[in-house]
């Protein structure tokens, strides 16, 4: 509703003002009155104002509330945010120093996995070498054994055994070594190498032989001649022949004529035939010698100045000189064959592979 004029009007200076003239008033407040329906719309539309006004006000202050509240949470889950930001940075600079650790230690790890390699590499290397270094010597003395008993079957033995080594080993630089531990195994086998114990015992039964052997002048009874002397066997004979041949023998023992072919032998004294017959048992002994010692060339020499003596000094048609004879010329035949086979091809791959070629 509109407030009623004030009947008295007091003007600003607090002067009375004058009264209205009725006539003039009249009209005035025609002009003043507002319907009423109006007047209710604008209060509806105030009390509307006041309500929407409180409403807003409330809904400002819930947002204002609300606004708080997440500025405060935001604010707390800031500072949370920035202490895990703290721990983050702190743990990625723990992770950084422990990277850094780590990869020092891989560095450290690849070096010595590196290290690590060269030394199974040279272990590697040097047990190549110990194998070749072990299989040269076997072999080595392994020929110096066959050299020594004249039989090739310490050096086959350790030709085979160097050949299981090498295959057990399974290492492809040493292919080269295992042919030639082959070729050698072959060679060996089909060589042909005379029986060092048999040459001995012939050279023993010339040594005694040598005692029983008889000098080109020898001086003996008929009998005595006849029996060391090479004689066809005779058919049976009468007593009357018998009784003649024993006159003849007889005769013999007074004077005997003899042929020499060596002027020296028929020079040589009963005392000088003793030493004859010791230097004959030397040169066998020292032919003996040489065998044993693998000294073939030496031993050969020997048994050519045996059988020249034998020829020179004893008499060639005696049946012990004849076996003599025999003995010795078979010893010589069978020197020739002594040579042992050598295994040049496996020393000569062993050479190299022992220089690291």
């Amino acid at each position: 509703m509109n407030p009623q004029p004030s009947p008295d009007p007091v003007n600003q200076s607090g002067a009375v003002a004058p009264s209205p003239d009725p006539v003039a008033a009249a009209p005035a407040v025609k002009r003043d009155v507002v319907p009423r329906p109006v007047l209710w719309s604008l209060g509806v539309i105030a009390v509307l104002a006041l309500l929407t006004a409180a409403l807003l006000w409330q809904k400002v202050a819930g947002m204002q509330e609300q606004l708080a509240r997440r500025s405060a949470e935001a604010q707390s889950q800031a500072l949370e945010a920035r202490a895990l930001a703290k721990q983050a940075v702190s743990l990625a600079q723990d992770v950084a120093a422990r990277a850094a650790v780590l990869d020092s230690r891989l560095s450290e790890v690849a070096l010595q996995r590196g290290q690590l390699d060269e030394l199974m590499q040279s272990m590697s290397r040097s047990r190549d070498e110990n194998l070749v270094v072990d299989i040269d010597a076997a072999l080595r003395l392994a020929q110096q054994q066959a050299q020594l008993t004249g039989s090739v079957e310490p050096l086959l033995a350790a030709l085979k055994s160097a050949d299981q080594r090498i295959v057990r080993a399974a290492q492809p630089r040493l292919a080269l070594l295992q042919r030639a531990i082959a070729r050698d195994i072959d060679r060996v086998k089909l060589s042909a190498v005379s029986d060092t114990p048999t040459l001995l015992v012939k050279l023993d039964e010339l040594v005694h032989l040598a005692d029983v052997l008889v000098v080109a002048n020898a001086v003996a009874p008929a009998r005595q001649l006849e029996k060391n002397l090479v004689t066809p066997p005779k058919a049976s004979v009468t007593w009357w022949q018998s009784g003649f041949q024993m006159v003849i023998g007889e005769a013999r023992n007074l004077v005997r004529v003899s042929r020499i072919e060596v002027p020296e032998a028929a020079l040589l004294s009963p005392e000088q035939s003793f030493f004859l017959r010791e230097n004959f048992k030397l040169k066998l002994l020292n032919a003996r010698l040489g065998l044993l010692a693998r000294q073939i060339d030496s031993a050969r020499a020997d048994l050519a100045d045996a059988d020249a003596m034998l020829k020179k000094y004893f008499q060639a048609n005696a049946r012990k000189s004849q076996t003599a004879g025999a003995l010795l010329q078979q010893v010589q035949t069978q020197m020739r064959t002594l040579q042992l086979p050598r295994i040049d091809d496996t020393l000569a791959v062993l050479a190299t592979a022992a220089a690291g070629r």
